[in-house]
């Protein structure tokens, strides 16, 4: 079972641009699921220094905001400027 899906950003990605990006994800799903439900079930972590953003896919509100931040990222930084990847039973950290 999908926990959580990490990204990894190339350098030159400006991280504050990625987390930016990242809150627009949650306020779209926010439009799907509403606020109390995205501020229960939504959960991420980023780390700047590692250029890695980790979105808790365990629930359907954290995979909307994976599919909608994979094509936002897509959109805004390019298809070579990141890598994601699954994980299991890995916990968000």
């Amino acid at each position: 079972m999908t926990r959580a899906y990490k990204y990894q950003f190339r350098e030159g990605v400006d991280p504050r641009d990625v987390e930016d990006t990242l809150l627009l994800a949650f306020l779209a799903a926010e439009g799907v699921f509403g606020e109390a439900r995205v501020r229960m079930d939504g959960a991420y972590n980023t780390d700047r220094e590692a250029r890695t953003v980790t979105v808790d896919a365990s629930t359907a509100v954290g995979q909307i905001v994976n599919a909608v931040f994979t094509i936002f990222a897509v959109k805004e930084f390019g298809r070579d400027a990141f890598s994601v990847r699954r994980l299991g039973a890995e916990v968000l950290a």
